[in-house]
């Protein structure tokens, strides 16, 4: 699994298929390869079966989901977002939805081909190297999922909606700063998620309070001087590992608030975690609310990071359903299945998330 995760980093949609701990196949089984384009269609096909609108209701909005199905690196991730969009579109069949294939080699040729089949709104591309191939001929509202290049060509209709580390750091920086904390530290492992999320923190933090935030390095070995470090902060942010972290927590002073992304939620927390402050997707610690509930959950049990696609792809949806429609896309706000979402700087969807306290055992 690990060849495979590093040969997919550069273009798996952030921190999803970094943190992916199985192979997609081992969680998804049968019924998501099943979602995917039959083995058997033709390479260049560039249009799938549409999803079935209930009735003879006439379509307002017709989408493209332009997804790499038949991608051997990302094909199963495609499945599981594709998945996500058919929960949503169950929901709410307004629109049509026409399934491409496409990866980064043929993304700009389908994209075409969809807008000239009269797709009025596009979902996708899904990996970086395919967005930068179709944002030259963005000409519909497109929602890629993923993050946008700085060297890709910039185009009032190309939109973002991506999963990344670094907004939930700057949003862990502003909850402390609400929370009244004045002298953070950062405990990293120097491990490029962990880094990413340090730096975006720091980042955040500096703007902010106008000073840098203390930082130190777990090296599995140091947790006398961390514990001595972290005594003299007034909060400390986690840039680890669930197992990593559950080592550290025990040895922190239990009046001490201490604070983690998403990247710490386990299905089944260690109650060494207990006290931990985090956020995390409405999708899976706000499952009873209305937002989220009236949306099936996946038909096969995924890894907790996979499952992350299936809501991106239920969200992607009821974005894209506004963009087809609306004159004032920055206007925009969904109460989403991945956050509360609304349109920020360069036509990127921000995520702000709830914040929950690991108890013990839950």
């Amino acid at each position: 699994m690990m060849t495979w995760l590093t040969a997919a980093q550069a273009q798996a949609p952030d921190y999803i298929i970094q943190l992916n701990a199985a192979p997609l196949h081992s969680a998804a089984g049968a019924a998501v390869r099943a979602q995917t384009a039959p083995a058997s269609a033709p390479a260049v096909a560039p249009v799938a079966k549409p999803l079935p609108a209930p009735g003879k209701m006439a379509s307002r909005v017709k989408i493209g989901l332009l997804l790499p199905t038949e991608s051997r690196l990302l094909g199963e991730a495609a499945a599981v977002v594709r998945s996500g969009v058919e929960a949503a579109h169950e929901v709410d069949p307004q629109a049509e939805v026409v399934v491409i294939d496409a990866d980064e080699h043929n993304a700009a040729q389908r994209y075409r081909e969809a807008v000239a089949g009269g797709v009025n709104v596009v979902i996708g591309p899904l990996s970086r190297t395919g967005i930068a191939a179709v944002a030259r001929y963005v000409s519909v509202p497109t929602l890629a999922l993923n993050a946008v290049g700085r060297d890709v060509a910039t185009s009032p209709k190309l939109f973002t909606l991506a999963l990344n580390v670094e907004v939930e750091a700057r949003q862990i920086a502003r909850l402390m700063r609400e929370d009244g904390r004045a002298n953070p530290l950062i405990i990293a492992d120097g491990e490029v998620l962990s880094s990413r999320l340090k730096q975006a923190f720091a980042d955040e933090w500096r703007s902010l309070a106008g000073k840098d935030a203390q930082q130190m390095e777990d090296n599995g070995h140091n947790l006398s001087e961390l514990a001595v470090a972290a005594g003299q902060a007034d909060a400390v942010f986690l840039a680890l590992e669930p197992a990593e972290a559950a080592r550290l927590k025990p040895v922190l002073l239990p009046e001490l608030a201490v604070y983690a992304t998403s990247q710490i939620s386990t299905r089944t927390p260690d109650r060494q975690l207990a006290g931990i402050r985090f956020i995390d997707m409405p999708w899976f610690l706000m499952p009873q609310h209305p937002a989220v509930k009236r949306y099936a959950r996946p038909a096969s049990t995924l890894t907790l990071q996979t499952e992350r696609l299936y809501a991106l792809g239920i969200d992607a949806y009821r974005l894209a359903m506004q963009l087809a429609t609306s004159r004032n896309p920055a206007s925009i706000k969904l109460d989403g299945v991945t956050g509360d979402l609304k349109l920020g700087r360069d036509r990127v969807f921000d995520r702000q998330l709830p914040v929950s306290l690991i108890g013990e055992g839950e």
